[in-house]
Parts: structure tokens; sequence; C-alpha cells
């Protein structure tokens, strides 16, 4: 069976729409990728390239100092290999599952949506005043909180110990994992806050005037009403904050990691094993393992995700 001639200006009309489709920005390949190119330079400089390097340096026995610094060898997995049999590492990854668990998954998302629930209904003064307060603790750099909560917990004079009536008591020698925890839950809930706050915003009033015609209690409407809409918002952001907060090098700002290692999380792990003992192959090879748990985890979030959509 013969095919039917299509006519050039058919032909030519059904090229462009096909070039159209391809460029609906009208800029043409040359121009496109002029565009493109210094966003694919910076994350070649400023993600790839260290990425690669921290891969190379991690299967090495490479030094801050000496002639390993110099000509470091290749040992291949035997940095990965200690780490697994390492106590210190063991301590820190534990300790970074608790700070997570406990800043994070629990004390940034209940406060935020604590917050963001409370205040759906007060009046726009107070409100704003609210997330005001709320948010400076999160714009703040991290040495001017750490500088401000190292004068709320001082034994010394500490604001925390004059209100409690605790003189001499020491925070963060004596509980220094629990210090952290309230810190970063203080310093962390203004994201969950506003997240939190959108997504009220979507739960149909509707359904929660039917439910308080009900007689349903606080907590039912949470769970029966609320939850269901904003489920994919709880997921989200407790993925994110989870990351943020096992990458998190703050705890070394208020406690460097002590005493005797008891609030010495990966990140900071990682920063006295490269830089405090010279070992940047081990601490290399950690900071991929910390990479991978990151990427384990995400993983965990996305799939949940997938199967709520």
């Amino acid at each position: 069976m013969l095919e039917r001639e299509v006519p050039a200006p058919q032909r030519n009309r059904r090229a462009g729409s096909r070039a159209a489709a391809t460029d609906a920005a009208g800029l043409g390949r040359a121009r496109a990728v002029g565009f493109v190119a210094p966003a694919l330079v910076l994350i070649g400089v400023f993600l790839v390239f260290p990425a690669l390097w921290t891969i190379y340096i991690g299967v090495t026995d490479y030094q801050l100092t000496g002639a390993a610094a110099a000509a470091p060898k290749v040992v291949g997995l035997a940095n990965f290999l200690s780490a697994l049999n390492d106590g210190l590492f063991h301590n820190a990854v534990w300790l970074t599952v608790l700070f997570v668990l406990g800043s994070a998954v629990i004390g940034q998302n209940l406060l935020g949506f604590a917050l963001a629930w409370l205040l759906r209904g007060v009046r726009p003064w107070l409100r704003r005043t609210v997330e005001s307060m709320v948010l400076l603790s999160w714009i703040l750099p991290s040495t001017v909180v750490a500088y401000l909560w190292f004068a709320v917990l001082d034994r010394n004079g500490g604001t925390l110990n004059a209100l409690l009536g605790t003189p001499g008591t020491a925070w963060l020698v004596t509980y220094p994992m629990a210090s952290l925890i309230v810190f970063n839950t203080w310093r962390g809930t203004a994201f969950s806050m506003l997240l939190y706050t959108s997504a009220l915003a979507a739960v149909p009033p509707s359904q929660l005037e039917t439910a308080r015609l009900v007689g349903a209690s606080g907590w039912q409407t949470v769970r029966d009403v609320v939850f269901p809409h904003i489920r994919g918002h709880v997921l989200t952001n407790t993925l994110l904050i989870s990351l943020w907060t096992a990458n998190d090098f703050t705890p070394f700002l208020l406690t460097a990691g002590g005493p005797n290692h008891a609030s010495e999380t990966l990140p900071v792990f990682i920063y006295r094993q490269a830089l405090e003992g010279g070992q940047l192959g081990y601490a290399s090879a950690v900071s991929l393992l910390l990479l991978l748990g990151n990427l384990l985890v995400a993983l965990v979030y996305l799939r949940l995700l997938r199967r709520r959509g």
C-alpha cells in the first residue's frame, strides 16, 4: 500500500511545531546552552568535583601533615572498615540518631505544628509577633545563637540557673545531649511552623466546623480531619528537618563534642578526625557513610510519599 505524500507546506508546519515544542522559549540551542552553562559550571566546581575528591580521599591514607599528606597511598576500603569497627564512630551514629529523633522528628515537628494550630484563631498582631520571634531564632547566625545559649546555660550567673534556683549547675557538661536537643528544637521550629501554617490553610473550614458541631475533641479533629489533608506536608517536613539536623555542625559551637565524646554527633566527629586528628582519609570515608545514610533516609521518605500518592 503506497503512503500518501504529505504536501511540502504541511511538512514544514509539522517540523515547525516540533521545533517549537522542543524550544518553547524560542532561544535556540546555542543561547539555551549559554544560559545553562554557568549553572552547570558552578554545580561542577562546588558539588561534583568536591564529591569526587572526597571519594578519592576516602580510599587513601591521606593525612593533614607528614609523608602521607605529600604522597598518599590508596588503601581501598580500609578506612570504611575501620569506621565500622570504631567505637567512637558507633557512639557518633547513636548520638546523631538521638539528636535527629529528639530535636527534629519529635521536637520541631510537634512544636511547629502546635504553634501553627494555636495561632490560627488569634488576633493578627499577636500571630505576627509570635511568628517574628520564632523566625528570629531561625535566621540569626549560628555563632550568635550559640553565644546567647552560653549565657542562658552558664553555670555561674546563667539565666536558666537563676530562674530555677540551681546555681552552679553546668547544663552543657552534665546534660550535654539534652541541652543540644532543646537548643535545636528551639532553633529549628520556625520552618515547621511556617510549613504547617501553610498546610492548615488548605484544610476545608467546613470540615473543621462539622467536627466541632458533632462534638469532636481537639485530638479527634487533628487525627480524623486535619492529618489526612496534611500527611504529605508532614512527611516532607520530617524529611527536610531530619537531613538538616543530621548534618548540623552547630553542636560543636556549644559543646565541641564533649565532655568525653558525650555530644559528638557525626558532623562533629568528622571535623575532629579531619582537623584535630589529621586523618583526612578516614574523615572522608565517614562523611561518605553519612551521605549514604542521608540517601537511605531520603529514599524511605520518598517511598512513603509515593505510596501516599
